[in-house]
């Protein structure tokens, strides 16, 4: 398929994915007269792409993540990992002072001990 219609179906400028070609991230099969073409399977490593740029991968390391062989691809993978997880922690914390909040007592959240652990735990993290 051309380039027009896969930045269709994706949903992004023409010009973002000649940029990913340019970076080695995706990069198209070429006409007989150098047009970008794309498969089904440039589609799914797109999409692949769009969802690691959803979780703040960059370009570098979604490269390493698309090519097994890739070096460096364990440690991106890992040091991604790492991030959701302390993500994960940081939104489970967020999530029971919220709760918290809902039913606290107290006028000012600063008299309340649990309101005033979660601002100390948040500051130093």
């Amino acid at each position: 398929m051309k380039i027009g219609e896969v930045a269709q179906r994706l949903d992004v400028p023409i010009h973002v994915l000649r940029h990913w070609d340019d970076m080695g991230v995706v990069v198209a099969d070429r006409s007989a007269s150098g047009h970008r073409i794309y498969t089904e399977e440039h589609l799914y490593r797109l999409r692949i792409l769009q969802a690691c740029q959803g979780i703040g991968m960059s370009l570098a390391e979604i490269r390493n993540v698309l090519r097994r062989g890739a070096p460096g691809r364990a440690t991106a993978i890992t040091h991604q990992l790492h991030r959701v997880r302390q993500q994960r922690i940081a939104l489970e914390r967020t999530e029971q002072f919220l709760t918290h909040v809902i039913d606290c007592r107290h006028d000012l959240l600063t008299r309340c001990p649990a309101c005033s652990a979660y601002a100390e735990d948040a500051a130093s993290t």
